[in-house]
């Protein structure tokens, strides 16, 4: 007698809730772990998970036909960027419509997920308080840009002004009449110091030790990324060179408006998306500084020389990788090495599965609607894996390659092409079913307890 695969999804982001409809839709007993109030993730600002870095000015930073999800397309009135209120109302539309939302346990935490002889176990927190879900498999879709990363180690001497993180940037009203130094070169920096750029009490100060490339929303009078999709089929060197003549015939080189050179290729280093940094640059109101080499009380000492006064710095450094119901029975020394097989699935044990665990040169959401087919087709008993070994060597080629695209410190085993991978990984849905056709063992899920879920006893 067949058994459905009971399935415990974590987190109800974009990850999280792209993984559940397909689960959903293979049939499989799904319950979704979202630790707040309603579905979006990070794009909810004010989820009461306390979580989200949503501030008032965040938009997409690609444009909507390439964020899309391909089973639920974007209103067609919408504009090209939309705001993270669209987006975050576009998510719980989705959930919705795809019966995600009836199967998900808001205001609930996993603590602790754990193998056991039958399967999974989940440890939970929710309104009533603890309790344990017996699963078959799980899908870990907790994100990443959760956890902020700050300088590590500190810069020496001591700063007496106020020190944020952009993760807790919400608005420009805390830079009124103030002094303000942004730190970092990605599109959270960006967007921040043209905010302040505003409302402070001098040009804003934005510093960064590494330049990146600076991409308009718009070449050509079209969305940018629809642009380079264009040229998707060429091998990702050749791209690179025809999108950066592009770019340097349409804004020029960073170099040009004072910010450092970037470190890499545009196809090697995330490109910052942004319309409004150069503007504010080249009328004086948002000013290059190199990187910051000490603290003296409020003045901040930079690496040419420069001294400057500054009542507030706001730290856009990054996040970690944080997966804090899971040990490093299962992590590693370090998540974001862990290798997964398709970005996927755990080499020791593919009933454990990640969606969304990846950092990609384009949007995230056709990514993990792409990743959440192939969790799907595996836990549904379509799709069968490739032996262990001809998975561990196809992680280790996937990070060969990253790291001679991008670099051995630069997250290489958590790196995707966004264009080859959504093209990919149907790919692999269908090989995998050919090699099911042909025999290999699949998934089965195991008979498990009549009731599913336990009340911890405390």
């Amino acid at each position: 007698m067949e058994h459905t695969a009971k399935v415990a999804v974590i987190g109800a982001g974009a990850a999280g809730l792209s993984a559940a409809k397909a689960l959903l839709d293979e049939g499989c007993d799904v319950t979704v772990l979202e630790k707040g109030d309603q579905p979006g993730g990070l794009w909810v600002q004010g989820n009461s998970s306390g979580l989200s870095p949503a501030y008032d000015s965040l938009h997409l930073n690609t444009s909507k036909g390439r964020t899309e999800f391909a089973d639920f397309p974007m209103p067609a009135e919408w504009p090209d960027y939309p705001s993270a209120q669209m987006i975050a109302g576009y998510l719980r539309d989705y959930s919705d419509h795809f019966g995600v939302t009836e199967r998900t346990a808001f205001h609930t935490e996993a603590t602790r997920v754990e193998r056991t002889d039958a399967g999974w176990r989940v440890e939970a927190t929710g309104p009533d308080g603890p309790y344990v879900l017996e699963v078959d498999a799980v899908v870990v879709g907790n994100g990443h840009n959760w956890d902020p990363r700050w300088p590590d180690p500190a810069y020496p001497g001591e700063f007496t002004g106020e020190q944020m993180h952009a993760h807790d940037h919400r608005s420009a009203e805390r830079f009124v009449g103030r002094r303000v130094l942004v730190v970092g070169m990605g599109n959270s920096a960006m967007d921040i110091a043209v905010d302040a750029s505003y409302v402070a009490a001098s040009p804003v100060l934005l510093s960064a030790r590494h330049g990146v490339h600076i991409v308009p929303k718009y070449l050509f009078g079209k969305p940018s990324d629809a642009t380079g999709a264009k040229l998707a089929q060429l091998p990702w060197r050749a791209r690179q060179k025809v999108a950066e003549t592009m770019l340097k015939l349409a804004v020029g080189t960073p170099q040009s408006y004072g910010l450092p050179a970037p470190a890499g290729g545009l196809f090697q280093n995330h490109p910052t998306i942004s319309d409004t940094i150069l503007h504010r640059i080249t009328h004086g109101e948002v000013v290059p500084r190199p990187g910051v080499e000490r603290f003296d009380g409020r003045r901040v000492h930079f690496t040419d020389g420069r001294v400057d006064e500054v009542d507030v710095i706001v730290w856009a450094t990054g996040y970690r990788v944080t997966i804090p119901f899971l040990s490093s029975r299962w992590l590693g020394a370090d998540p974001e090495e862990m290798p997964l097989y398709e970005r996927v699935f755990h080499l020791d044990d593919p009933t454990l599965s990640f969606v969304g665990l990846m950092q990609s040169t384009g949007a995230a959401l056709p990514v993990v609607e792409a990743q959440g087919k192939l969790v799907a087709a595996h836990l549904s008993g379509r799709y069968a894996l490739p032996t262990p070994a001809e998975m561990t060597a196809a992680v280790h080629r996937a990070r060969t390659a990253a790291v001679a695209r991008w670099g051995a410190r630069k997250r290489p085993m958590m790196r995707i092409d966004f264009d080859a991978y959504v093209a990919a990984v149907p790919a692999e849905v269908a090989a995998g079913i050919e090699r099911a056709c042909a025999g290999a063992p699949v998934f089965s899920p195991r008979t498990l307890p009549a009731s599913t879920r336990q009340e911890i006893q405390t």
